[in-house]
């Protein structure tokens, strides 16, 4: 070991001596406070976060050795920051097309926490509609072209400025090759030109996981976006049970669903039900769920006995989960607006279409008043917690990533509160840390943190007043409703109230 290495080691040991005798580090101080968080405005740095957010050492020996890298100028700290790619072992659990399933992952050696997410991408629910996907949309249905590496970004990424409550989880990705919502359990046979297996190819996963030391977990945060996350309200208690029949039922594992709480709400205009985009949202469940063989929370099916397809809506199987689940959606969700039947293609709304996106943000914070842990701007939008302005959007003050941690910090304060009764949330909560979040504002990004839209012709920067006037919002006539001033109501909507 070199002299520099030597006093570097040295370093490191006297710290963690010092801290775990709750003693000041010198050069330094310690700050009890929950919300501190030590910043330095190098980027060569990393912050050392006291809290204790999982009880032991774990997190606070992982920052350290990240220290200990910044400051060592021969670190190969920048070569493992992205996931890699592993092949199940299991070949029988294959994507659609029979091709072996994966996942990417990046470990965190010492820390307990695991980060498991599940891809979106749609869905198909005929021969015809899958043949079509496959063709124009091959990625989300077969690994022959995936890429040895995945770089994290937003909740996934390894940089404490971009993630700053998980950067140093244990990270893992697991592609969408089952076109199936994450509940497949169908193998590709001589009369299945596709196999469907989502739910499998997330138990499997988490099965090899276990070998490479989920085993010592103590939290496991399964999230997911757009069908990914409506995957996690079908899988979240699957793998809860899993885990608990592998002797591990002390890995606490939580759910994280992002713009995967859809309505089965009537379209806009009804279509025929050719395609994903055109058929209605419930009409394409039912179908895809005698596809796929669909399988959902046993709870959920005993609530929803032969309509099962009840289960793929957030509202409908929410209430029948044990795992506790944080709701991220936004209130006027791109991907709702489509299935029902809203083109927002760069021409300026008719009225019925306008009164039809408020009234789906009325409908969605219906469906979101009860639920204890959750965030919803009144947003334009369609996923967001692994986009990299997922730190920039806030509801009443509060940004995502705090809100988050609000969440995890009541479940550490009291373990056994499931977290998906509203009744007991209030009790569980710190002060001054809110994580019942949904705006009140009633139009499409009248939140000014929601991100930027863009012209659809011109590719220009919208602000929120050229976003309505371009579809089609009567400034005179929304004030005179609502008995304001035209100036007052812009001036509220520029605000955000």
């Amino acid at each position: 070991m070199g002299g520099g290495t030597f006093a570097l080691a040295m370093l490191v040991t006297l710290l963690l001596v010092e801290v775990a005798e709750g003693r000041r580090p010198r050069g330094g101080r310690m700050n009890s406070s929950p919300s501190y968080r030590a910043r330095s405005e190098s980027p060569e740095s990393f912050p050392l976060d006291f809290t204790p957010v999982e009880g032991n050492m774990d997190t606070l020996m992982r920052q350290v050795q990240n220290l200990a890298q910044s400051l060592y100028p021969c670190s190969t700290r920048r070569l493992d920051q992205d996931m890699k790619l592993r092949f199940l072992d299991n070949s029988t659990v294959t994507c659609n097309d029979g091709s072996s399933a994966g996942y990417y992952i990046k470990e965190s050696k010492g820390s307990r926490r695991w980060l498991v997410f599940l891809e979106g991408g749609w869905y198909c629910f005929s021969k015809e509609n899958c043949d079509s996907r496959y063709e124009t949309m091959r990625r989300l249905m077969s690994s022959s072209r995936w890429p040895s590496t995945r770089t994290g970004t937003g909740i996934l990424s390894p940089q404490p400025e971009e993630n700053p409550h998980w950067w140093n989880a244990n990270m893992v990705f697991i592609p969408y090759c089952s076109s199936d919502v994450w509940s497949g359990a169908s193998p590709k046979t001589d009369q299945n030109d596709y196999a469907f297996m989502g739910s499998l190819i997330i138990q499997e996963v988490v099965k090899e996981l276990l070998t490479k030391g989920l085993d010592n977990a103590k939290v496991l945060l399964l999230a997911g976006s757009s069908a990914g996350g409506t995957g996690v309200l079908l899988n979240v208690d699957r793998v809860a049970e899993l885990l608990k029949t592998r002797g591990h039922g002390s890995v606490q594992v939580r759910g994280l669903v992002d713009s995967g709480w859809f309505l089965d709400n009537k379209q806009y205009r009804r279509t025929d039900c050719v395609d994903t985009i055109s058929c209605a949202p419930t009409e394409a469940i039912k179908r895809g769920i005698r596809y796929w063989g669909g399988v959902v929370p046993e709870r959920c099916r005993l609530a929803h006995t032969g309509e099962e397809w009840n289960c793929f809506f957030g509202y409908k199987v929410y209430p029948t989960l044990k795992s506790p689940v944080f709701v991220v959606q936004w209130l006027f969700d791109e991907a709702q607006l489509t299935v029902d039947n809203i083109h927002l293609t760069g021409q300026p709304v008719q009225e019925g279409q306008w009164r039809y996106i408020q009234n789906l943000g009325i409908e969605l914070r219906n469906t979101l008043k009860d639920i204890p842990a959750m965030f919803a701007p009144a947003c334009l939008s369609h996923e967001v917690i692994t986009r990299n302005y997922w730190m920039d959007v806030q509801v009443k003050g509060t940004s995502l990533p705090r809100a988050l941690q609000c969440w995890d910090r009541s479940l550490h304060h009291s373990p056994r509160n499931h977290g998906n009764s509203s009744s007991s949330s209030p009790r569980s909560v710190p002060r001054g840390c809110p994580l019942h979040l949904i705006d009140s504002c009633p139009w499409p990004h009248c939140n000014p943190t929601c991100p930027t839209i863009r012209d659809q012709l011109t590719g220009r920067e919208m602000n929120v007043i050229q976003f309505l006037t371009h579809m089609g919002f009567d400034v005179q006539r929304m004030a005179q409703q609502q008995g304001l001033e035209p100036s007052k109501l812009l001036g509220m909507l520029n605000s955000g109230t």
